[in-house]
């Protein structure tokens, strides 16, 4: 066993829902909360929240290739949320909650371009897929507040009615993948 680890970045929607999954995934060490795609430098959450600043809500996912495959991670990504909603994930509207894959590589990229691709052909969604699929270039970490919040949490309203059906489906599709 190495000690090797590979990076996902990915917008999927609010950041606090695209945490709670992949936290919960067999071979994932961390998940972090924070902006990507943007043009300003160290955003804050009420800047990305205006869509001006060109940020994305993402998840940096620190994973081990031995244990959990590039592939298998944007399996996740592509079943736990809408890829067909331009810059919408249900109620949560604006380019900060579009649908994106930060590739770290070229290996990455071209994983995704298939990805995407068989996931079109599949079916898997009715329309057509709207992910882009862009170079990673810097992440910065959202404030605190946002880490870990799902878990600290579990009674707030956005956390109650929007994340936990996404947490309980996921875990009735994912079971043998979970964490112990």
């Amino acid at each position: 066993m190495t000690n090797i680890t590979e990076t996902a970045t990915l917008g999927a929607g609010c950041f606090w829902c695209v945490e709670a999954i992949f936290q919960r995934l067999e071979g994932v060490k961390s998940v972090l909360p924070g902006y990507s795609g943007g043009h300003i430098k160290n955003p804050a959450y009420r800047e990305v929240c205006t869509g001006r600043t060109g940020h994305a809500e993402v998840a940096q996912i620190e994973f081990d290739p031995e244990i959990i495959s590039f592939e298998e991670i944007l399996d996740v990504f592509w079943n736990t949320h809408d890829p067909t909603t331009l810059n919408r994930q249900g109620n949560d509207v604006g380019t900060q909650y579009r649908s994106a894959i930060f590739y770290h590589n070229d290996t990455q990229k071209e994983i995704a371009e298939k990805s995407k691709k068989l996931t079109a052909e599949a079916g898997l969604w009715p329309d057509t897929i709207v992910t882009e699929i862009v170079p990673f270039e810097v992440f910065y970490p959202a404030e605190e507040d946002h880490k870990n919040y799902f878990n600290e949490h579990p009674e707030q309203t956005y956390c109650a009615l929007v994340i936990n059906p996404k947490v309980q489906k996921f875990k009735k599709a994912y079971g043998g993948k979970l964490k112990a």
